[in-house]
């Protein structure tokens, strides 16, 4: 990529558009920088559900959004049932947490809501793709396409391929190879007064969650290794109902649907942490960061609040903090620490299988 004149200049170029990049972009607006979003554009007619921790609440307050998520269509998180390491269900109650209750979310929309809030704070846009990434004379120059883009950051929010962290330099360590096989059940095919709940079941391939979303729908998955889908055919319809029929808990809250409508969308899950997540004039963000095992249900807190603490480093860098970026990066590897010490005593407190998959987590 020759060096020329620029298209587009601004104080910090992000390339992504999800929760992680648009919740920084909404903070560094704040903090007065000018930002460009650089996204593809490619919005799937539906996400794997997720569930939002109470805890988001925060999160979602300083980003300006907490009443437009708590409107809905997003349905309300009561708390968690699970069937782990016993036949019986536990449950969590958030009523009585300090926050109240969580959502199950409507990820398009989630999406979406957080994307206008980007563009009404006053982010640039650009649909595209950033194909090359060099520094010149201590700013970056950026390829979109035809376009260059000059910025003095970068923040890569491009997933857990991290790619434009690891051109500047990181190394991106994966721990498991967990996949997600999930199917969104439409209005009629869950069982009535179904409770706002999340419910996880362990199995002997993994493990199941379900959760109710808006309008009578409901999203369903099996957890397990991508080896093990191939080996189980668990990515056809036929396959992945009989093991849903095997369950004790998550089979009785759907009801079979014939066909299955969408199919069924097998999306990575695994655990993978980027080293170091932060340079000079860079950082990476979401799970271009860190990801965790669903397991912890930290996905998009995990993905705002590294993107509103990133840009809370990138000003600090600019107003003369040297140490703000690489603060940032030692945050996210004992953060991604903490939770490789809870997943092995949440994984190893399930001793009834013998079978690859806890094997694998023991």
């Amino acid at each position: 990529m020759s060096s020329r004149v620029p298209d587009v200049t601004c104080d910090v170029a992000i390339a992504g558009g999800g929760p992680a990049g648009n919740a920084a972009a909404i903070t560094l607006r704040h903090h007065g920088a000018s930002v460009l979003v650089v996204d593809p554009g490619r919005m799937p007619r539906w996400k794997p559900g997720e569930s939002l921790a109470p805890a988001a609440r925060a999160l979602l307050a300083r980003l300006g959004v907490l009443e437009r998520i708590s409107a809905g269509p997003h349905t309300p998180c009561l708390g968690n049932q699970s069937a782990w390491g016993r036949n019986t269900l536990a449950e969590s109650d958030f009523l009585f947490s300090r926050y109240g209750a969580g959502w199950h979310l409507d990820r398009v929309l989630f999406d979406r809501t957080l994307t206008d809030a980007a563009r009404r704070a006053g982010a640039r846009e650009l649909t595209g793709r950033v194909g090359a990434a060099r520094r010149v004379c201590g700013q970056w120059e950026l390829a979109v396409g035809a376009r260059t883009i000059r910025a003095r950051y970068l923040l890569d929010a491009t997933g857990a391929a991290a790619r434009l962290a690891r051109h500047a330099g990181a190394t991106v360590t994966r721990t498991d190879r967990l996949v997600a096989v999930a199917a969104l059940l439409p209005s009629g095919a869950s069982n009535r007064e179904v409770p706002r709940t999340s419910l996880v079941e362990s199995a002997a391939l993994g493990w199941w969650y379900t959760a109710p979303l808006s309008a009578g729908a409901s999203v369903v998955m099996a957890m397990t290794d991508a080896d093990l889908v191939a080996r189980h055919a668990l990515h056809t319809p036929e396959h992945w109902w009989k093991h849903l029929m095997a369950t004790t808990h998550v089979r009785g809250r759907v009801r079979r649907v014939v066909p299955l409508q969408g199919g069924l969308r097998v999306v990575r899950a695994a655990t993978s942490c980027t080293h170091p997540a932060a340079g000079p004039g860079w950082a990476a963000i979401g799970d271009a960061a860190t990801t965790s095992d669903p397991i912890a249900a930290r996905g998009i807190l995990t993905a705002l609040a590294t993107g509103i603490t990133a840009a809370d480093a990138v000003h600090a860098d600019a107003a003369g903090s040297s140490g703000a970026l690489e603060a940032y990066a030692e945050r996210i590897v004992s953060t991604h620490q903490e939770y490789l010490h809870a997943r092995r005593i949440c994984y190893g407190s399930e001793k009834r299988w013998d079978t690859p998959f806890w094997n694998r987590r023991r």
